[in-house]
């Protein structure tokens, strides 16, 4: 069994960058290894783990996506000693200048995010935060040395280290989605000694930050007969509205929208108020900014649900989650699968 705060701990302080998953999907593969049947990588990099169920061949297939890149930065150029850089994914600018980073060039440097002084900066920046193209890093080497042992295209990564706040927060990078991952992994334990009717294909996806490829493909190749999207939400937290984030660490969310299938909804619906699961329904009118978005119209259409967990700053170094949470997630996902009938798609109706 693994331990859910360490083994986060150990996820989320691996690179793998959004296209550039690797480090972090061998971390997951040694994980899923001895809890699937199957283990392959799909043709642009997404981890597929299968766990077979006992019902008679051909068997319905549920797939559970997480994904498992992350937001950072890119070298875009030169400028004298330092670094000028690019976002990978939705980066917070605002936050940046003074955060440590990592520069994954001909070899691993440790670097800094500095801003240029307020007079040296275009006037119409003004008093504004500085935007990511007058950011630069600094990693303590020479021009000459720069341009040498880095180059433009290198990858950089956040290297905040795990911070625990309490006993049951987390706060760090990357905990969108590595959290996520580590609910999927619980879930994967928890069926591995419980019987299941269908087959189980769960995803570690790639590059849901910026493409969504991971989950399309994954959607579209493996054909599952349901979907279920595990990721994070907004928490409350300062200068957060109400009623468009949740309590950190006192409930996950069921989401409601165009792109979770009602039917489904109501399933989760019942299965967490049985468990006494705290939750809260999460209104995604339109796109979930989800893998639900790309798994719903994979080939044909597929029914899909999406499960949240509230993440405090999002898309920021110091993201802060609660692991009674992701613990949450995990069984919810277990309990539903371990009482899915044979025949629920032929009962499965689109009635709110």
């Amino acid at each position: 069994m693994i331990n859910t705060l360490e083994f986060l701990k150990v996820l989320i302080s691996a690179p793998g960058l959004s296209g550039f998953e690797g480090p972090v999907s061998q971390i997951i593969s040694e994980a899923w290894e001895p809890i699937t049947d199957e283990l392959q990588t799909s043709r642009v990099g997404s981890l597929q783990g299968l766990q077979r169920g006992i019902g008679p061949e051909p068997r319905p297939k549920i797939l559970l996506a997480t994904h498992m890149d992350a937001i950072g930065l890119m070298v875009a150029g030169y400028a004298g000693d330092c670094l000028r850089i690019t976002s990978i994914g939705g980066v917070d600018h605002r936050v940046l200048p003074g955060q440590l980073v990592t520069v994954h060039g001909r070899e691993e440097f440790p670097g800094l995010v500095a801003q240029p002084p307020a007079n040296l900066l275009p006037v119409e920046n003004g008093k504004k935060p500085v935007v990511i193209g007058h950011l630069l890093v600094d990693v303590g080497l020479t021009a000459e040395e720069l341009r040498e042992k880095v180059r433009v295209g290198d990858l950089i990564s956040f290297a905040q280290e795990p911070l625990e706040m309490g006993k049951n927060t987390l706060a760090g990078h990357s905990l969108d989605n590595r959290a996520s991952v580590v609910a999927l992994t619980l879930a994967l334990e928890d069926l591995r000694e419980r019987s299941h009717a269908w087959d189980v294909w769960a995803v570690a996806t790639v590059q849901e930050e910026e493409t969504m490829a991971g989950a399309m493909t994954s959607a579209f190749g493996l054909r599952p007969d349901l979907t279920v999207a595990i990721d994070v939400t907004f928490a409350e937290g300062p200068g957060a509205p109400s009623h468009l984030a949740y309590p950190l660490g006192k409930g996950i969310t069921l989401g409601w929208g165009s792109t979770v299938h009602p039917a489904l909804y109501a399933k989760f619906k019942e299965i967490a108020q049985e468990l006494e699961i705290p939750f809260a329904l999460e209104p995604l009118p339109g796109r979930s900014g989800t893998d639900a978005d790309a798994l719903q119209i994979s080939a044909m259409g597929v029914p899909t649900m999406v499960l949240s967990i509230p993440l405090r700053y999002m898309h920021t170094p110091v993201e802060m989650v609660g692991i009674k949470d992701i613990k949450r997630i995990g069984r919810l996902l277990a309990e539903f699968i371990a009482h899915l009938p044979l025949d629920f798609m032929e009962t499965l109706t689109w009635d709110e």
